[in-house]
């Protein structure tokens, strides 16, 4: 294995991506946010690349959201 990989995939990360610990954090917010239909990704962009990359946050993301609209419902 040359890194090559690694490489490619770090330079294809977003400037904006706010790591795990971050988007976590905020997550909650975030959810609530999309769940109302106002401009999470506008307001949070780095939350948005984040969830965009990175594929465990992202499922968290989607999960929460999915509980968040059962419970509307």
């Amino acid at each position: 294995m040359n890194g090559w990989p690694a490489l490619d995939r770090f330079l294809r990360t977003d400037p904006r991506d706010v790591g795990c610990g971050e988007a976590m954090e905020i997550l909650h917010v975030y959810v609530d946010l999309v769940a109302a239909g106002e401009p999470a990704a506008q307001r949070y962009p780095g939350i948005a690349a984040h969830l965009r990359a990175c594929g465990p946050c992202g499922e968290d993301f989607e999960a929460l959201l999915a509980a968040v609209r059962d419970d509307a419902s």
